[in-house]
């Protein structure tokens, strides 16, 4: 199972990493506007918000919709042969694609911590750091249509439909039905938690979108800037190797100290922007930020809900989607109108997630008391 499961994380990064780097320069080359590549790559994460709410009015979350999400995945990936040259079946065949990636990661997130366990999952994780660094740099070399990007999409795509179903079929996940239909998530009563979570990923809508042009803007080389991500990540691949130590402690304090440290990292990109040490040193950072936090939190929610598969939907598109959705158009706005203090804003967006997070700590902490 542990070899299914890199596998799988490896293959569907591999898939991010087509679609996230390479799609909006092959949909450039097709002829398509900077709007209208926005409003296709806005489809994804907004689709990723919406889908848990179908979760909760009474659309079931086991292994035959599953299965339908892993089929409409793999029809998703071959349709973008047929779909680039008209915008609409462009944008149909992203919402497909986003529609069963949305279903496919959150429910193997769910496998993966109950087979596994919390102390090994960054192990298994990691291979999709790897997948999507790996399909980067070959892609990068042979990119010189869109039919190469599109062959690389659906390959990585039919391993990904391949292991997540084999995973599924092995892992006896039918038999939880009676845990997965219970569904004790209340957001509103863990307000604090969420939007902790939520602002977390906004303040990295500066960085994903952005971080390239804003160095480059001072004077920082491509290839830097280049290396300084390919360090991040590399920070990231050890951290998923060897957080299993961190995450035997608690996890809600784990979260507080990750976004705090978040916090921290957008500041020091602010006041250095033009040193490299400083830089590098704010990149390696990367494996607390987002490494780290992100396991802290899956496993916190796989821990604390017994509705464990849509615990993982709602991070997946609360977090995900609606952060990533409002991080992006919020740092597209600043950079614009303030672009000299794009980071100050990520920064003071980390701190209000640490706050929120806080919060949610002590109102645990009461009740526990109480």
């Amino acid at each position: 199972m542990p070899i299914l499961l890199s596998t799988f994380y490896f293959f569907y990064f591999a898939i991010v990493g087509v679609y996230i780097i390479f799609m909006p320069k092959v949909l450039a080359m097709s002829g398509y506007s900077a709007s209208e590549i926005g409003i296709i790559f806005a489809a994804g994460p907004l689709v990723r918000f919406i889908l848990p709410f179908a979760f909760v009015k009474g659309l079931k979350i086991d292994v035959k919709m599953f299965n339908t999400a892993l089929f409409i995945t793999l029809l998703s990936a071959s349709s973008f042969y047929f779909s680039l040259p008209n915008f609409y079946a462009l944008l149909f065949s992203s919402i497909g694609l986003g529609i069963g990636m949305s279903v496919i990661l959150p429910y193997i997130e769910v496998i993966s911590l109950s087979l596994i366990g919390k102390e090994r999952y960054g192990k298994i994780r990691l291979f999709g750091s790897v997948g999507f660094v790996l399909v980067a740099l070959v892609l990068v070399k042979f990119l010189s249509s869109a039919d190469i990007a599109i062959n690389y999409l659906f390959v990585a795509t039919l391993f990904t439909v391949i292991t997540a179903f084999s995973i599924v079929m092995s892992s006896h996940v039918k038999n939880q039905k009676k845990e997965e239909v219970v569904n004790d998530i209340n957001l509103l009563s863990d307000w604090k938690l969420w939007l902790g979570l939520t602002l977390m990923q906004v303040s990295f809508g500066s960085f994903y979108n952005f971080f390239t042009i804003y160095e480059t803007d001072f004077g920082i080389s491509l290839d830097m800037t280049i290396y300084l991500w390919s360090f991040g990540v590399l920070a990231e691949i050890v951290m998923l190797f060897s957080q299993g130590r961190f995450l035997r402690n608690n996890l809600l304090s784990i979260l507080q100290i990750t976004t705090f440290i978040t916090a921290l990292r957008w500041l020091l990109i602010y006041l250095f922007p033009q040193n490299i040490a400083v830089l590098f040193f704010a990149q390696s950072l990367h494996a607390l930020s987002f490494a780290l936090f992100h396991s802290a939190a899956i496993s916190y929610l796989f821990h604390t809900y017994k509705h464990k598969a849509l615990a993982q939907q709602f991070f997946s598109g609360i977090t995900y989607g609606l952060g990533g959705f409002g991080g992006a158009l919020l740092a597209g706005y600043i950079y614009e109108w303030f672009p000299r203090e794009l980071f100050l804003s990520a920064a003071l967006l980390a701190l209000l997630a640490f706050v929120f997070l806080r919060l949610h700590a002590l109102n645990i902490k009461n009740q526990q008391l109480s």
